[in-house]
C-alpha cells in the first residue's frame, strides 16, 4: 500500500515537467536545427576487422580500417556530445588506395573497406533509433581512370576525354550527356530508397551546370520530402545561391566564414570584424541563412590545431572561443572529426589522422554544453542577429526569436574586458544570466555592464531579476494539495476495505 501510495505522489511531478518535453518533440526539425559531425569514415573507428585488407594504419596514405560498423559502435559518443547529424565522407567503391578522392570504379556499390549495403543500413537504422541523421558527402564528378565505361564503346560520350584530373588521374564526367545524366539522377534517388539516408553534400557544385542539380534535387525530393541538400560552391554570389534554393537545395558549405574564423581565433586579440561583415553579407545574400554550415575545419585544409600550434598556444582555449561563435551565431556547425580532441594535422593526408577515443575530456565537455544550449534556446538557431559591440577581439551580439532573446560575449583578447549595452538593446529591470561561466548581469535602468575574463565566452539568456517565483510556488503548492486530498480519499477508502 505504501509503496503504491509513493508512486501516486509522483505522479503531479511527472507530468508537470514531462509536458515542455512533448511539446519540444512536435516542433518540426530543419536542417537549422542540426549540429554536424563530419567524419572521414576510413580515419575513424574500426569496427569490423573482416574487411582490413590492405589495411595499414601507419601510413596515411593506405586505407587504416574505419568502416561503418565502427561508426555504428559510437553513435552514442556522438549523441551524448549532442551532435543530430553525421556527415559521411563518399562511400562509393574506388580504385586503389583512394579513400577520400574521386577514384570510382562502382556507383552502385560502397567501398569494401567500408563494409557492405547491409551495414550501412544497419548503421542508418542505428542513427534513426537515437535521432540522429546521416547524410552522404556526394560526388558525381568523376570516375577512376580504369573505370568500365571507358572500354565501352556506347558510353565513349559520358566522359570528357580531354579532361583528366593531373594530381589524382581520375576522368571528369560529362553531365550534360543526356545518358550520363539520367544514369546520375536515378543512382542518387536509388541510394535514398535503398538505405533511408537523410541528405548529399553535394561536391563541387560549380563544375557541373545549374540544370543537372535542379533535375538531381528534383528527384532526390520526389523521394523523400525532407531530404537535406546541401551544397558546396565556390560561387556564393546572391544569384547563383537564389537559383539552387528554389531548386530546394537550402544549405550550402560557408567557406567565406572559414578563413576569418581560423585567423581571428587561432591567437589571442585577433580581430572579429571580419567575421561579422561575412555574416552581414550572408543574411543579404541567403533566403535561409540559418542553414548555411560554417566549418573551420576539413579534409582539405591542415588542421586548426595546426594552426595554434604553430604559435605554441593552447589549443583547448582556442578551440573554445572558435567552437563558441560557430555554436551561437547564425549557420549549422559543421565540426570535422577529431576537433572534439584538438587533433592535429599538417596538409592532406596528414589532417586526416586516426581518430582516438582515450583523451582529455575537456574539449568534449564544453562542445555537450554548447550542445545543450543550442537545443534549448531556439534564438542560437533560427533567430535573428544584431552586433551590439565589436572592437580590438571583444564582441557582443544578440540572438531574439520570438519572445526569448540571449547575448553571446565574446572577449578574444589576452585581457579582462568591460563592455556597457544600453540604449534600450535589452528591456529595463531584467537581468542577464551566463549559462556557460554562470556570470550575472543585473541591470541599472536601461544599461548592463558586462565584465569578461580574458579568451573567454558567455552566452546570456535575458531573464526576469532573480528572486522568489511565487507564481511557481503558488502553482506547485495547488498540485500538491489537490493530490494530497485524493491521497487521504484513498487511504480512507483502504481503512473501510482492507485486503
Amino acid at each position: 500500500m505504501k509503496k503504491r501510495v509513493l508512486s501516486l505522489l509522483l505522479i503531479p511531478f511527472l507530468l508537470f515537467y514531462a509536458l515542455p518535453a512533448e511539446a519540444a518533440e512536435k516542433e518540426e526539425r530543419t536542417l537549422g536545427d542540426e549540429v554536424i559531425y563530419s567524419l572521414v569514415i576510413d580515419r575513424f573507428n574500426d569496427g569490423n576487422v573482416n574487411n582490413d585488407a590492405g589495411v595499414n594504419v601507419y601510413d596515411a596514405h593506405a586505407y587504416n580500417g574505419g568502416d561503418f560498423a565502427g561508426i555504428t559502435e559510437k553513435l552514442d559518443y556522438l549523441k551524448d556530445m549532442g551532435f543530430t547529424s553525421i556527415l559521411l565522407s563518399p562511400i562509393f567503391d574506388n580504385e586503389g588506395e583512394s579513400f577520400h578522392s574521386g577514384m570510382v570504379k562502382d556507383f552502385y556499390k560502397p567501398d569494401e573497406h567500408y563494409g557492405t549495403i547491409k551495414e550501412l543500413k544497419k548503421l542508418v537504422h542505428a542513427a534513426h533509433k537515437k535521432h540522429l541523421k546521416v547524410i552522404l558527402d556526394f560526388n558525381v564528378d568523376s570516375i577512376g581512370p580504369h573505370h568500365p565505361w571507358l572500354k565501352d564503346p556506347s558510353k565513349k560520350n559520358w566522359v570528357h576525354s580531354n579532361k583528366e584530373d593531373s594530381s589524382t588521374g581520375s576522368i571528369k564526367l560529362d553531365q550534360e550527356n543526356p545518358e550520363t545524366k539520367k544514369y546520375l539522377v536515378k543512382m542518387g534517388s536509388w541510394w535514398i530508397k535503398k538505405t533511408n539516408i537523410d541528405g548529399y553534400r553535394l561536391d563541387k557544385m560549380n563544375d557541373i551546370s545549374q540544370s543537372f542539380w535542379l533535375d538531381f534535387a528534383h528527384a532526390a525530393k520526389s523521394v523523400k520530402k525532407d531530404f537535406y541538400l546541401i551544397g558546396e560552391l565556390q560561387d556564393s554570389s546572391q544569384e547563383s545561391i537564389s537559383a539552387y534554393e528554389k531548386a530546394g537545395i537550402r544549405g550550402f558549405m560557408d567557406q567565406t566564414q572559414t578563413d576569418p574564423m581560423r585567423s581571428s581565433f587561432k591567437k589571442p586579440n585577433g580581430d572579429l570584424s571580419p567575421l561579422f561583415s561575412d555574416l552581414n553579407r550572408n543574411q543579404q545574400a541567403y533566403t535561409h541563412p540559418e542553414d548555411s554550415e560554417k566549418f573551420i575545419d576539413n579534409q582539405n585544409m591542415p588542421r586548426f590545431t595546426y594552426d595554434i600550434n604553430a604559435r605554441l598556444l593552447n589549443p583547448g582555449t582556442r578551440w573554445k572561443l572558435a567552437l563558441s561563435y560557430m555554436y551561437t551565431s547564425p549557420g549549422v556547425p559543421v565540426i570535422y572529426y577529431g576537433s572534439e580532441i584538438a587533433l592535429n594535422g599538417g596538409k592532406a593526408p596528414d589532417n586526416q589522422r586516426l581518430m582516438g577515443f582515450k583523451t582529455e575530456k575537456e574539449l568534449i565537455d564544453y562542445i555537450t554544453k554548447l550542445g545543450e544550449l543550442r537545443k534549448k534556446y531556439p534564438s542560437l538557431r533560427k533567430g535573428s542577429m544584431k552586433l551590439l559591440y565589436e572592437k580590438d577581439g571583444m564582441a557582443v551580439f544578440k540572438r531574439t526569436y520570438k519572445e526569448e532573446t540571449m547575448a553571446v560575449a565574446i572577449n578574444n583578447t589576452d585581457k579582462s574586458q568591460t563592455v556597457r549595452i544600453s540604449g534600450g538593446e535589452f528591456e529595463k529591470g531584467k537581468e542577464l544570466r551566463g549559462l556557460l561561466e554562470g556570470d550575472l548581469v543585473r541591470s541599472k535602468g536601461d544599461t548592463y555592464t558586462i565584465i569578461l575574463d580574458r579568451e573567454k565566452t558567455e552566452v546570456y539568456e535575458l531573464a526576469p531579476k532573480s528572486g522568489i517565483n511565487m507564481a511557481y510556488i503558488f502553482a506547485m503548492a495547488a498540485v500538491i494539495i489537490a493530490f494530497a486530498i485524493f491521497i487521504a480519499l484513498i487511504l480512507k477508502r483502504g481503512k473501510r476495505n482492507p485486503s
